[in-house]
């Protein structure tokens, strides 16, 4: 089973797709995690990552995709889950490509649906906290940087809503509500 989970920062993906790792097996992969982890393998694909990162450009779509096309490769028993991927009409374009190539198929895409104003708030505690607790919050956990990625989100990742809907993958899951019960909706939604 391959799924993406889909929703602007601080939405829960993260935290939902390491429950989807421990219930169900599946492997998560982060477009991040696997930028940085390329970048330090040594590999071709690796020295490519680490060259356009120390410019500090942004990495091609070509470059992500061939990241993913070695995950693929690699196989897992319960299947992926895309987070932060794909961002774009392109992307989903080429990720539909590449499944199809390897004889995968997408299961469905879990929209993790959140209000503005709660997830900014949200984010904007869960830095209060962290500096209380005496750690180190994210740097962009304030609301001005916050609403800027929503922006970003909203202009570039949002048309994929529309994109997966019309399709018939989208699955909409209210992102919103206690850790458990978003888990325990996306669980019924996956059957």
């Amino acid at each position: 089973m391959n799924i993406i989970l889909l929703g602007p920062p601080g939405a829960g993906k993260g935290t939902q797709a390491q429950h989807l790792v421990d219930a169900r097996g599946m492997v998560q992969l982060s477009t991040g995690d696997m930028l940085r982890e390329a970048k330090s393998s040594g590999t071709e694909m690796g020295k490519r990552v680490a060259e356009v990162m120390d410019k500090g450009e942004l990495v091609t779509d070509e470059i992500v995709i061939g990241l993913i096309r070695e995950k693929l490769e690699q196989g897992a028993e319960g299947g992926f889950i895309f987070d932060g991927f794909p961002r774009t009409l392109a992307q989903a374009d080429a990720l539909g490509e590449l499944l199809a190539e390897k004889g995968e198929s997408l299961e469905c895409v879990v929209e993790l649906q959140v209000d503005d104003e709660t997830l900014v708030k949200r984010i904007v505690n869960r830095a209060a906290e962290a500096v209380a607790a005496g750690k180190e919050a994210r740097a962009d956990d304030n609301e001005d940087s916050v609403r800027i990625r929503l922006m970003e989100y909203y202009k570039k990742t949002a048309p994929l809503i529309g994109y997966y809907h019309a399709k018939g993958d989208l699955r909409p899951v209210d992102g919103l509500a206690d850790i458990d019960d978003v888990t325990a909706s996306i669980a019924a939604v996956l059957g």
